[in-house]
Formats: structure tokens, sequence, C-alpha cells
């Protein structure tokens, strides 16, 4: 439904939104919140800020050294103390695809509701919120070829009902008195101020082109040129590749390069023509796993073609000449 749409400033925005509306409504002393180890910044830090307000305890299911999520564990880390499951669909680190329909269901089956951090997916592959059964789930528009300062929150309708607003002002309202105000209806309720009209026009152009591509087109290329560049990228010497087989993963793959530090081999890429990513990503905790302080990302979608990849191989080989000599 229409309804359940709510217009964000991004992924970020949203997360928050849910956290500082249904959480401060359903959280408190005893509850519980379960996070992964693989989130971005954007879904641990919100919880953390609410946790210290609010004194829930916020607990994280591991990681494996493979790069998927520990689900072996799941089952000892929820209980009839849990009330949100909020997890990564796919990680922006390590690729990893989990599994939303499975991890959403077990949420349910305790009670707890389920949030997906869709940023990675919703741009990338097929997501048919009814068929995962998420509660809410999150995504921005600079991930889908639109622009920055726009994102989408969906929520089930009875739970965006049930739920206080998060910002108070102009729209939000249905009527305004000194002694008190009543709320807009869904989604308006959620949506303060002035929208940001240019950005959310732009965005729905985005979908629009990518809906006319159709959106397992966007999937099956993604999947072909990272297989090709995971083969490829594991033929450099002394490069060692973070997260689970092609199959598991999305479109990128994160590495690091021995005796070359990330932000250097971003330096020399880019004399190449080649733009990669280096840092931590927003996800400390991932590369705290792997007992590293940053990575290189190479990240590839629609537009991504083998002869590009091949270019990124020979700038790295080019980095290792340079840095070893």
């Amino acid at each position: 439904n229409e309804r359940e749409i709510i217009f964000t400033r991004g992924t970020t925005e949203g997360i928050n939104l849910v956290a500082n509306s249904w959480g401060r409504a359903n959280l408190g002393p005893g509850d519980e919140v379960l996070i992964t180890e693989m989130e971005h910044h954007s879904n641990i830090v919100p919880w953390q800020i609410l946790q210290q307000q609010l004194g829930f305890t916020l607990r994280y299911l591991p990681i494996t050294d493979e790069g998927t999520l520990a689900l072996d564990q799941l089952d000892n880390l929820l209980s009839e103390r849990t009330k949100l499951v909020s997890f990564v669909h796919a990680s922006n680190v390590l690729g990893t695809v989990n599994p939303a329909a499975e991890l959403t269901a077990k949420a349910h089956q305790g009670g707890a509701r389920g949030l997906l951090d869709g940023a990675q997916s919703v741009p990338h592959m097929p997501v048919d919120v009814q068929a995962l059964a998420v509660d809410f789930l999150v995504f921005s528009s600079h991930k889908l070829c639109g622009p920055t300062g726009a994102g989408v929150l969906y929520g089930k309708r009875e739970l965006l009902e049930a739920m206080p607003p998060f910002l108070g002002g102009g729209d939000m309202i249905r009527e305004v008195k000194l002694t008190g105000s009543k709320w807009n209806s869904v989604p308006h309720k959620f949506e303060a101020g002035t929208p940001s009209i240019a950005e959310v026009i732009g965005m729905g152009a985005a979908i629009d082109y990518l809906s006319g591509i159709g959106m397992a087109w966007v999937r099956e290329h993604e999947q072909i040129i990272t297989r090709y560049a995971y083969e490829r990228l594991s033929q450099v010497e002394g490069l060692h590749i973070l997260g689970p087989e092609p199959a598991q993963r999305g479109g990128l793959v994160a590495f690091t390069l021995d005796g070359v530090h990330p932000h250097d081999l971003s330096a020399v890429l880019d004399s190449e023509g080649i733009a990669i990513r280096a840092g931590h990503h927003c996800a400390q905790p991932v590369h705290d796993h792997f007992d590293i302080v940053a990575s290189a990302r190479a990240s590839f979608y629609l537009y991504t073609t083998p002869d590009e990849v091949d270019r990124l191989v020979a700038g790295l080989e080019k980095a290792t000449t340079l840095f070893a000599g």
C-alpha cells in the first residue's frame, strides 16, 4: 500500500526513524535487540544510543571467518526477550547476501519484529517485502542511480499507525492547538517539513530506469562480473579477498594486498583511471573481526564490464611492483 512508503533522506534516517519512534515506544529494561557484527554503522550506532537511554540489551550475531553470518548461533541468541532483529540484506564490505526471509521468519516465531537494511540489495536485485515478510525495510536513492538526500522506509501499516511521530513540524499534523496537537495519517505523520521534492522525483526516475532494465537482469549481470572479478583477483599474488564465494555475494569484492596500504592502493589505481574505495567503509566491527584496520573495495554495477576488471587487476599488479621496489 502506498501509505506504507515513507520518504526519508536515506537509509540512515530510516533506521533512526524506526529506532526513535518504534524503539522508544516498545523497548525498555529486560528487552533485547539483535543485530549482527556485519552491520554498517548506520545499523549499529542508533541502537547503541537508544540502548544507553532506555536500558535494553543489544546483542550481536557473529560472522564467521568465511564472511557469512553464524546462523548456527541464532537460536541461542533469540529469546522471548528479543523485540527486534535488525540486519543487513547484503554486506557493503563482504558482499554477503543474507537469508532475509529465514532471519525474518525466525524473528517472527518468537514474536519479534524484523528490520531489513536494503541499501546494498534494493539497487542490485529483486526485493519483495511481502515475500520476505519484513516489518521494516530501508534503502537510499543514491545507491540506485538517483540523487543524494532521498530514501525510503517501508513499514507495515499497522505498525506505522501505532508508532509516534519521529519529527514534529509542518505537514505531519492534522490539527494544532496551544493545548496539544493531533497527528496526520501515515505516511504524512513521518514526513515533517518541506519534503525533498526534487530528490524524490529524481529517485522515481531512477527507479523507473532500473525497472525498465529489469532487476533480475541487473542481478544476473552483477553475478557474471563478480564471478569474473573473484577469479581474476584470486590470481593476484599477495591479495586476500574478504567474504564468501561468488555464489553467496553481491556485486563487490573487498580485499587487502600484502605490503600496500589500501589508501596507497587507491591512489595508484586512481592514476590508472580505476576508482575504488579504501578504508573501513563505515563497518569497523567487520574489519576488527579480520584483524585489519582497512580494506580496498571494488564495486560493480549494471554498467561494469570485464575489461574494467582486467584494468583493475593490471593496476593492482602495478601497485605491487611499485611498492615492492
